[in-house]
Order: C-alpha cells, then structure tokens, then sequence
C-alpha cells in the first residue's frame, strides 16, 4: 500500500489552496445560511468575497473557551444544546452528541470518516486487517468514537477497551494480539509496565497513535525500546483531526479539508512562518461549520514540505496554551472549573491549581486560602474536584495572603516545547 492516505496528500500548493479557497466560500455561506450563531457572526459579510486566506483574518475569532457561555446562552434563547453553532437538529444527519469537560456538547455527523482520523492512522502505520486496541474513553467524550470510527473507515478492527482495569487489558492484549494502540501515551504507559511486572509478552504490539496529551521526545525513545513506533495525531473533539505525525517525525503535517491560521494570541491577527501563535481553524464540517475557531493551542508553521512527500503545510505541534485552560492526563481543566470548585465553600477565599511534573506524569495541586484548615474541609474540597474536573488532586490549605497576586488561576509549571 501506498504510504500516501490518497492523492491529495501530494497535489501542488497552487491546485490545493484554490480547492480551499473555494470551499471556504461554500462554508461561509452554508454557517451563515444554516446556523443562528453565523446568521449574526456573519450578518455583514459577503460569503463570495470570503475566498483568500487575507479576507478570511478580516473575520470574527470564535474560541473555545467562550464556547460554554455561547452554549449556556444558546440552550436558555433558542433551547438548543449547541448555541446556534449546529445546522441541523437531532434525529437523520446526526449521529450521536458528546459531552466534553466545561460543559461544552459536540455534535457528530453521519459517516464513518467525518473525524478523518484515518489519515492519521495511515501515516502511522496503521493498515487494513490490523486489530486497533483504542484506549479511549468511550463514556461521554468523543475520542473513543472519533478512533474507532476512523478506524474502521480505514478497514481495521477495533478493541473497545477504554481506561482502567489495567490488568485486564493486558491479559486482552495478549490473547488478541493488537498490531496497534490508540489513546494517551501515559496509559500505554502504564499498561507496558504493569505487562512487564506480570511478565506477560506484548510483542504483537508495534504502533501507537497518540493524541490527548503530548508526547516528550524521551518518553517516545522509551517505547522505541519496546518496540512500539509512536506517533500523534493532533484532534480535537469540535475539529477532529487538524495535523498528523509522519514517518519523518519532522512536525506535523496539517489535515487537507481545513484552513488553518496562526495568530496573536488574544486578536485575530495572523503570525509569521516560525512565529508562535494560537492556532484558529476553519473546518469544511457541514453539520458543525466552524469558522475561525480559536482552540486555546499554541504552534508555529514550519517552512518546508515534509520529507514524506506531503506537500501540506506543517505546524511545529503543541506548545502551550494561550489561555490558562489546560490539559491534565488527557482532559480539559478551565479557569471556570477552578471558580465553581471554589463557589462551594464558604471558607475558600481565594484558590489557584497548580500543574506539574512531566507529559504523562501530570500532578495537580489545588491551592487555597481558608482561615481554619482541616482535613475534613481538604477531603471535602478534592472530592469537588474529583466531581467537576474528574481527575484527581492534592489540596494544600493556606493561610490568607499565601497565594501571589499574579492574576493565575492555573498556573501550568510543565514544559511543552
């Protein structure tokens, strides 16, 4: 098989910015035809003229972090879960609907390649016939549908088999033999090692696809050792896939059906190549149209072609966050998080999570400061957080005036890059 997912992968620049381009057109007019949230963003703006990647920054950024409060205000003027953001209701043309940390709802279309995760998939390896175990969770969140229908589209077989039960999976593994793994590089982790102390043999194992979390240079080399060849792949659940890793591992190659823009953070202003920048992506989703949605990612373009052949730009991959929402193990935690834990307790007068330790290992500590500390309040406060953000953290109670006034909520101590 060809190590190209198809043949746009390796068009010219000139043939595939003019398919982008006049789709961006069609997108424009469908969000703004279709959608309430458009019909306003849009009420000014002729969708024809909307067909250059120069009238494209002219218009409005839609981040995701305001996407709970459009949600929430959506839901109480027109009774719909998505905030005038969806074409289409539920019932044909739609379906399933996910419930991403915030809460923020996402609406999946009908068709097995809609996330067009596939592509991904391929440039890591994956071939039809291979028994994909997809280690992502299957409960509320997208991305154990976005893999598995991805691929399936691609002609593999798919093990559900989700988070936890660590021991479990391993037995899985080994009686079923997977050539593939997809889901976070700290789970993997954790199952290689727990398969070691059980000296139980996983070497049908040999590629992995990551997304979720970033994978650090040193934790790749480790699986390398194991004998897994690991890649990532850049999605998200209200775009699906937006860049990949190739077998060059020389950044990431972008999706061929989305325009994607780096920009100031904070402004809808274009960067230079090599120029950090939040990443802002148009999709050419019909049921979901986003235009200009700012993901709260930080990347860079890299000059160049990648030396696969892809001739689609490239961005350097994930380096931060331009806002204070974070990833922690896999999951979304947002500043509002951090302010409805606090709006529980009376005794908590101001609060700051602080994340550490390397991608994989993460560590949250949920600072606070109360005027009389006690071990029933600490178990009653990580409780919440278990219940709001469902991860766990350590508390650490302060005495008032501990916390400096530097205007974090989350302060993320990890390095990215």
């Amino acid at each position: 098989m060809s190590e190209h997912f198809d043949h746009l992968e390796t068009r010219s620049q000139a043939e595939r910015e003019a398919y982008l381009m006049k789709a961006l057109a069609r997108q424009v007019e469908h969000a703004r035809r279709h959608t309430t949230a458009y019909a306003d963003i849009l009420k000014d703006v002729d969708p024809a003229a909307i067909n250059t990647r120069e009238a494209l920054a002219q218009l409005p950024v839609t981040r995701k972090h305001e996407l709970i409060a459009l949600q929430r205000q959506g839901r109480a003027l027109h009774g719909g879960p998505f905030g005038g953001f969806c074409s289409i209701g539920y019932g044909p043309g739609m379906s399933r609907v996910f419930a991403s940390p915030g809460p923020i709802y996402e609406p999946e279309g009908e068709g097995r390649g809609s996330w067009r995760v596939a592509r991904a998939m391929h440039a890591a390896g994956f071939r039809r016939g291979d028994l994909i175990h997809n280690a992502f969770s299957y409960h509320l969140t997208p991305a154990g549908a976005i893999m598995e229908s991805s691929a399936i589209s691609l002609g593999c077989t798919v093990l559900p088999a989700g988070t936890g039960q660590t021991e479990l999976q391993v037995q899985t593994m080994a009686d079923l033999g997977p050539q593939a793994y997809v889901g976070t590089p700290s789970f993997l982790k954790i199952v290689l090692e727990r398969a070691a102390d059980m000296g139980v043999p996983l070497s049908s194992l040999k590629r992995a696809l990551f997304s979720g979390e970033a994978c650090s240079q040193s934790l790749r080399g480790w699986f390398q050792e194991k004998g897994v060849s690991a890649f990532q792949a850049y999605a998200t659940a209200d775009l699906g896939l937006i860049a990949y890793e190739t077998q060059a591992l020389e950044g990431m190659v972008l999706d061929e059906n989305l325009v994607l823009e780096i920009v100031r953070p904070g402004t809808g202003e274009p960067v230079a190549v090599g120029e950090i920048g939040e990443v802002v992506v148009t999709t050419f989703n019909p049921t979901y149209p986003l235009i200009r949605f700012a993901t709260g990612d930080l990347s860079a373009f890299l000059p160049g072609q990648c030396p696969t052949g892809r001739t689609n730009l490239r961005i350097e991959g994930w380096l931060g966050r331009a806002d204070q929402t974070t990833k922690v193990r896999g999951m979304f935690v947002h500043p509002t998080q951090v302010a409805s834990i606090s709006e529980r307790f009376s005794e908590i007068r101001r609060a700051k999570l602080v994340v550490s330790g390397e991608m994989g290992t993460d560590h949250m500590l949920f600072q606070v400061e109360v005027l009389r500390p006690s071990e029933e309040l600490e178990q009653r406060i990580q409780e919440a957080i278990r219940e709001v953000t469902k991860l766990r953290a350590e508390v650490a109670l302060l005495m008032p005036g501990a916390l400096p006034e530097d205007g974090k909520t989350i302060e993320d101590l990890r390095r990215h890059r």
